[in-house]
């Protein structure tokens, strides 16, 4: 899917029917993110967040192509905070330029599902 295209299709989420889990997650996620991860072929992503199991209860977690197939994966309390978890991606073929998450009291959610 071209990137335009899975960015139109996931401003489309604005609040969630299912609440999803994983054994392998340590978060529950929305139908915004399963069709994010689903679209980008991106569970690997869903996967790193809940690998570093922080505890703040707001988290904004953001992955920034680098390069043409690399990224940066980080996470902050909040817009004005400071960089708490940084982790190169030294390949991806992640298909967008960058994705913000919200990972909100054990929810990892899309910001138009804020």
């Amino acid at each position: 899917m071209v990137a335009e295209k899975i960015e139109d299709a996931l401003r489309q989420y604005y609040c969630t029917e299912q609440y999803w889990k994983n054994d392998m997650l340590c978060f529950q996620y929305t139908d915004g993110v399963k069709a994010m991860w689903t679209m980008c072929e991106a569970y690997w992503l869903l996967i790193a967040i809940s690998s570093y199991r922080r505890k703040e209860s707001f988290q904004i977690w953001e992955l920034k192509k680098t390069g043409p197939s690399s990224a940066v994966l980080t996470m902050k309390e909040d817009s004005d905070e400071p960089i708490l978890v940084r982790q190169k991606i030294g390949y991806t073929d992640f298909p967008l330029d960058e994705i913000k998450l919200y990972l909100i009291d054990g929810v990892l959610i899309l910001p138009s599902e804020y």
